[in-house]
């Protein structure tokens, strides 16, 4: 593997989400022995400066169930202590997001 093993592993598979001020990057990456990982990366532009600041979470497959297991009991924590309306964002062609708000209720 020689030069490249100092590298960042190769992205196998990447999704790209949007949410407001934030975008969020789900990255499978690959070990050198083949197994996969997860990559957790929230980018916010900063105010100050315009750069865009990023945290990243390595997520290991055994730590899968755990992990999923910890955020849906504190996100249903939150839910059922608080209203939580989920916004949709669509983008325009100039990339500013537009907020819409969706709600499982509709008026009849």
């Amino acid at each position: 593997m020689g030069e490249f093993d100092n590298k960042e592993r190769e992205e196998v598979f990447s999704k790209k989400v949007r949410a407001g001020k934030r975008t969020y990057f789900f990255d499978v990456k690959a070990t050198r022995s083949g197994d996969y990982y997860l990559t957790l990366t929230e980018s916010k532009k900063r105010l100050e400066d315009g750069v865009f600041v990023k945290h990243k979470i390595f997520l290991y497959k055994e730590d899968f169930e755990k992990f999923a297991e910890g955020l849906n009991e504190t996100v249903d924590y939150i839910k059922n202590h608080q209203d939580v309306v989920e916004k949709r964002y669509e983008y325009s062609e100039n990339h500013e997001g537009v907020t819409t708000k969706s709600n499982d209720e509709f008026p009849y």
